[in-house]
C-alpha cells in the first residue's frame, strides 16, 4: 500500500482501492429542488475522472446516504472508498472507518502528558 497524493492506494493484481473525500460544494449552485440529483452526477465525474474509465457504479450504501437529508439539502462532503475490478468497472462505496483503526487513531492522539 503506498500514498497517492493525500489518498491511501492499494494494488493488486485485479483491483484498485482509493480512499477519496469528495467536495460537494459546488451542488448548491444548482437550483434546491436539483441539488442531490447534481451530487450524484458530482460523485460519477469524480470517479471518472480520478479512476480513467466510464464504467461507474455508485454503492447502495453510498446512495441512501446522499439521499437521507431529502432532494433540497444533501451533504456537504463524503468519504469514499473506490474499488477497479480487472473488468474496468469502477464501484464507489461509502467509507467506514473500522473498530480497530479508531481505536489505534486515538491512542496515537492521546496527549502522554504526565504530571508529578
Amino acid at each position: 500500500m503506498r500514498r497517492l497524493g493525500g489518498d491511501i492506494m492499494s494494488n493488486t493484481e485485479e483491483n484498485v482501492t482509493r480512499l477519496y473525500t469528495i467536495n460537494l460544494g459546488k451542488a448548491w449552485i444548482t437550483p434546491q429542488y436539483r441539488r442531490t440529483d447534481r451530487v450524484i452526477n458530482i460523485v460519477k465525474d469524480f470517479a471518472k475522472r480520478h479512476m480513467k474509465t466510464d464504467d461507474i457504479k455508485i454503492d447502495q450504501d453510498l446512495n441512501r446516504q446522499i439521499w437521507s437529508r431529502g432532494k433540497t439539502n444533501p451533504p456537504r462532503k463524503v468519504r469514499v472508498k473506490m474499488v477497479k475490478d480487472e473488468d474496468e468497472t469502477v464501484i464507489v462505496s461509502l467509507y467506514e472507518v473500522t473498530k480497530e483503526a479508531e481505536s489505534a487513531a486515538a491512542s496515537r492522539e492521546a496527549p502522554n502528558n504526565k504530571e508529578v
